[in-house]
C-alpha cells in the first residue's frame, strides 16, 4: 500500500471510530451509531478469549479461570503464558471445560530458532491448530528488517505446515507505520507464502497504528486472517470492553469471511475487573448483527 493510499484507508476508518465515539457519549452502540445492522452473526463456536486478558485469575486459579470462561459461554482459548502448567496439564482443564485452544503465541527467537519443533509439538498438545508470533525484536523495526522477517517466516511456516499446523503473526501499532515509504505490515502481507503464513489480526492495533484498515485488509489479502484479536477502543485511546468503544465492529466484519476469519478472540490488555469485561464482551460479541 503506498503512503498516499494508506493514510486516506486511516483517515476514512478512524472518520468511522470518531463518529461512533460521539455516538457512545450519547449512549448509543457503535453498531447502532453507524446503522450497519444486517443478518449475519459470529457463530458461537467463534466466539473465544485470549488468555492474556486473564493472567491476574489464571495465575490464582487456572483451571478455575477456564470453568468460568465456559461458563460465560466462550468456545475457545489462545493461550498466552503457562503460568507453571504443561501443555498436557493445561489440555486436561481445557478438555474438562469442554473449551478448545486454537492456538498458543511463542517469541519470535524459538519460532526462528532450534525450539520451534517443540514449540509446535506442544501447540499440538495443547489441540490448536496455530502458532502465533506475538511481536517482533525492536532492532528489526525498520523495511530490511521486516524483510528478514518475512523470510524467516517463511521459512517457519514450512515446518509448521510439514507438522499440520500454521504459523501466524499477531501484530501492534508498530507494524503498521510507515517507514521510507512503505508500510512495515505490508512487507509481511506481500513478502510471505499465503500458504506458509497467516496473521491473527489485532483490530485495535491495525486501527490506532496508521495504515491498515481492517475491513480494506480483509478484501486485499483475501484468506489470510483465521483469527482475530477482537479489542475496543476507549474515545481518549486506551483500551476497552469490546462494544462499550469506538470501533466499528460490524464494519470491520462485514468483509470477514473473504479475510478467512475463523476466530474471534476477545483481547482487553488492561481490564479492571477481568472477568466483568469477559462477560461485556462476549455478550456484545454473542448478539452483535453486521
Amino acid at each position: 500500500m503506498g503512503t498516499q493510499h494508506a493514510n486516506g484507508a486511516r483517515r476514512a476508518f478512524l472518520g468511522t471510530a470518531l463518529g461512533a465515539a460521539a455516538a457512545v457519549g450519547l449512549g448509543v452502540a457503535p453498531a447502532a451509531a453507524t446503522g450497519r445492522r444486517g443478518c449475519r452473526r459470529i457463530p458461537p463456536s467463534g466466539i473465544g478469549m485470549h488468555l492474556y486478558t486473564m493472567r491476574t485469575p489464571l495465575a490464582a486459579d487456572f483451571a478455575g479461570t477456564l470453568e468460568q470462561l465456559a461458563e460465560i459461554g466462550y468456545a475457545t482459548v489462545g493461550v498466552s503464558g503457562r503460568h507453571g502448567n504443561s501443555p498436557a496439564a493445561i489440555r486436561q482443564m481445557l478438555d474438562r471445560t469442554r473449551l478448545k485452544a486454537v492456538l498458543e503465541h511463542v517469541g519470535y527467537d524459538i519460532v526462528t530458532g532450534s525450539g520451534l519443533p517443540q514449540a509446535l509439538e506442544d501447540v499440538h498438545t495443547l489441540g490448536g491448530k496455530w502458532i502465533v508470533v506475538p511481536s517482533l525484536p525492536g532492532a528489526l523495526h525498520s523495511p530490511d528488517g521486516y524483510r528478514e522477517v518475512a523470510r524467516q517466516f517463511n521459512r517457519a511456516g514450512r515446518t509448521a505446515r510439514e507438522s499440520g499446523l500454521k504459523l501466524l503473526y499477531h501484530n501492534h501499532g508498530g507494524d503498521h507505520e510507515v517507514v521510507d515509504g512503505v508500510s512495515l505490515y505490508d512487507i509481511l502481507l506481500d513478502e510471505t507464502d499465503p500458504e506458509l503464513v497467516g496473521f491473527e489480526l489485532d483490530v485495535y492495533w491495525a486501527a490506532k497504528g496508521g495504515s491498515s484498515d481492517p475491513e480494506e485488509l480483509f478484501v486485499r489479502h483475501r484468506g489470510r486472517f483465521p483469527a482475530l484479536h477482537v479489542k475496543d477502543m476507549a474515545p481518549n485511546g486506551d483500551f476497552a470492553d469490546v462494544g462499550s468503544g469506538v470501533l466499528d465492529f460490524p464494519a470491520m466484519f462485514d468483509t470477514a469471511r473473504q479475510g478467512g476469519v475463523k476466530q474471534w478472540l476477545v483481547e482487553h490488555d488492561a481490564p479492571a475487573d477481568p472477568f466483568a469485561s469477559a462477560r461485556a464482551s462476549y455478550r456484545y460479541l454473542s448478539r452483535l448483527r453486521y
